[in-house]
């Protein structure tokens, strides 16, 4: 399937961090929080504000920070993804590697 985020919409595959803070092993219930990393799998055109068009910054394979309650779940084949708008992505994380 192929989904192309309209607007200033960018759909994002959840990034999960392996590596347990203090060496803590949490249960599987604990970890299922929504994930606030993400890899960028598609981006919109870009969005109008105040008369101005705007372009997202990111580009697909980046990673990006958001908040945790400002994406939508959308089912993408087996894996869930997160439909965020361009201006709730709070950062581009560069070289970042999963432990």
């Amino acid at each position: 399937m192929k989904i192309k985020p309209e607007n200033g919409y960018i759909l994002v595959e959840p990034v999960e961090e392996k590596v347990k803070k203090g060496g803590i092993i949490l249960p599987d219930t604990a970890t299922k929080e929504r994930s606030e990393l993400g890899k960028v799998i598609a981006v919109g055109e870009g969005y109008w504000s105040n008369g101005i068009f705007i372009k997202p910054t990111v580009k697909k394979g980046d990673t990006v920070l958001f908040g945790k309650y400002d994406a939508k779940i959308v089912k993408v084949g087996e894996k869930d993804c997160y439909f965020i708008e361009a201006k709730d992505i709070l950062a581009r994380i560069e070289n970042f590697t999963i432990r």
